[in-house]
């Protein structure tokens, strides 16, 4: 017979964590039609004698919601051999949305996911109003990858409540319709729902995201509606403070578990310098939790944000920096010469934190002043020795230098490589977290399958390629119960991913793109090493080329 498409000489890498192999793939209608010495021919044929063959790779947390309106393709995930994407993340999102109350739903994402008011006013397309009219939306207008969504408590309550749920728990009445919304969320393919305890998530005038509101009887409704169809998941925003469970927290995780009777996914366990033992403590202590399905997710990346001091939000907890928010730059510079100011900040700095003036973890990203493009690429504290002075100095006075507009990269969490192997190599954690949409112009995780594969298992050999394309392929899917992904095997959907081992990977920092609605501006991780990827038996890229093809499908949990 002539398949659609026969992978000749891969070594193939299952995503079930077996040991490689060589062998050809065959695709016919979609699915994978046969593994193994294939002789027949087919329309087109891919040349993977020095390539790794492996299921396509399934992000679990995204923030996709309104980018699916004006990129079908998906990117930046769909560049690094992702083909499913689960969106509707941490109980913010575009629907259910009655047409008036738009806006309202827009600035959640503004303030939640840091995505530009005009961008989400230019792109999004609104065709939609209740929650499965998004999906047949989505469904109708095509995809390059395959769409997922959670359903997020934000939108819902806002939908039965209006204004009122930013302000207070739903009534009983209240919480039957929202319950009977969820319900018809997950009949219509939903994957479960999310939401978010953390108090820095603020929506529409800065009100406590909606969601933030709902009492425990009201989440052991919704929870309630999982269990009674015995499918789906939560997934939750824990709180600010990430790898810490507080008892508070312990116990909202196991309400949430109980009510629904189904998996629990929870942000975040990233390594932490000022906490260095607290994510293998929280392992230990929530067991019992894991036991039960409730599973943090983690990251293989070092977490980095670029900031300038014209917004320095990165610095908004400090009680010395107030002074510096919502002011005229000329002020803002005459503030950083200060002596009182700098002493301020130095005694800050000589405190535990996360953040606590470790100046070899802040690059110079990109300089305006072409007298201080020199130092691009380089740490502060680099910068610093070169001058002979302090870090802490060397830090403001180079952005005064540059008028502001100095954008610097800061690695926050994640710093420590020997205590992130452990937690990618950990059997209690998901490997997720990539707030692929989101924050477009602070950072960009949508590369971390790819970074796993080039840093972590290439160059640190810290977790072997088929341990490291399970935790990217067959184990999220499985948790988000998608059971015709995420392994090859034949009669299961023909999602794959093909790469040059050699090369693949993505770079440690972003680059800055104007490619959103309105000239927006976004950070976008480019890859390295995927050269091709099937979705659904069709090439959606052929030597790392868009080949124009839209073969990504909506999927729902009851499919």
């Amino acid at each position: 017979m002539a398949y659609d498409v026969l992978i000749k000489n891969g070594t193939i890498v299952d995503g079930t964590g077996a040991p490689r192999y060589r062998a050809d793939v065959a695709v016919a209608s979609g699915k994978i039609a046969a593994i193994g010495k294939i002789t027949d021919g087919a329309k087109k044929v891919i040349d993977a004698s020095d390539l790794v063959v492996t299921p396509g790779f399934f992000d679990p947390h995204t923030h996709y919601d309104a980018q699916i309106c004006w990129d079908p393709v998906i990117t930046c995930s769909s560049w690094h051999g992702v083909t499913s994407v689960i969106m509707g993340n941490c109980g913010v999102g575009l629907a259910p949305c009655k047409p008036d109350v738009r806006e309202i739903a827009a600035w959640d994402l503004v303030n939640v996911e840091a995505i530009p008011f005009e961008v989400l006013a230019k792109g999004v397309t609104w065709d939609w109003e209740t929650f499965p009219e998004y999906m047949d939306a989505a469904a109708k207008r095509g995809s390059g990858i395959n769409l997922g969504f959670m359903a997020p408590l934000t939108p819902f309550r806002h939908y039965v409540m209006g204004e009122e749920s930013m302000d207070r728990a739903a009534t009983p009445e209240e919480t039957t319709q929202i319950a009977a919304l969820l319900r018809g969320a997950m009949e219509a393919g939903a994957f479960g729902f999310s939401t978010t305890n953390g108090p820095q998530h603020i929506g529409y005038q800065g009100r406590p995201l909606a969601c933030r509101l709902a009492s425990r009887d009201e989440l052991a409704a919704y929870g309630g509606v999982l269990r009674d169809l015995g499918r789906g998941t939560i997934e939750l925003a824990l709180n600010d403070n990430p790898g810490v469970v507080s008892e508070s927290d312990y116990a909202l995780l196991d309400h949430l578990a109980t009510s629904s009777q189904r998996p629990v996914t929870w942000l975040a366990l990233l390594s932490r310098d000022d906490k260095p033992d607290v994510c293998m403590d929280t392992l230990e202590r929530t067991l019992p939790l894991i036991k039960r399905g409730v599973v943090p997710q983690v990251s293989p990346r070092p977490l980095s944000v670029q900031i300038n001091l014209r917004n320095p939000f990165i610095f908004a907890n400090l009680p010395s920096w107030n002074p510096a928010f919502n002011r005229p730059a000329e002020e803002q510079i005459a503030l950083y010469r200060e002596p009182a100011f700098r002493q301020a900040f130095r005694k800050t700095m000589n405190e535990p934190r996360v953040f606590a003036g470790q100046w070899d973890r802040v690059i110079v990203h990109e300089a305006s002043t072409p007298e201080l493009k020199q130092h691009e690429g380089k740490t502060v504290a680099d910068v610093a020795r070169e001058r002979g002075a302090d870090g802490l100095d060397t830090f403001l006075d180079l952005a005064i230098e540059d008028g502001l507009a100095m954008q610097y990269v800061m690695y926050l969490f994640n710093a420590s490589e020997e205590r992130v192997a452990e937690l990618i190599n950990h059997p209690n954690t998901l490997i997720g977290l990539s707030d692929g949409g989101a924050h477009v112009d602070m950072l960009c995780d949508a590369g971390y399958c790819t970074y796993l594969l080039g840093h972590w298992v290439r160059e640190k050999q810290a977790i072997t390629l088929e341990h490291a394309v399970r935790r990217i392929t067959s184990e999220p899917a499985g948790f988000f119960g998608v059971h015709d992904r995420g392994s090859l095997e034949q009669g299961k959907a023909a999602d794959i991913a093909i790469f040059d081992p050699e090369t693949i990977g993505s770079p440690k920092r972003p680059e800055m793109r104007h490619d959103l609605p309105g000239g927006g501006r976004r950070l976008v991780m480019p890859a390295h090493g995927v050269l091709h990827t099937i979705v659904n038996g069709q090439v959606l890229y052929q030597d790392a080329q868009h080949t124009g093809a839209m073969p990504g499908q909506v999927l729902r949990s009851h499919a």
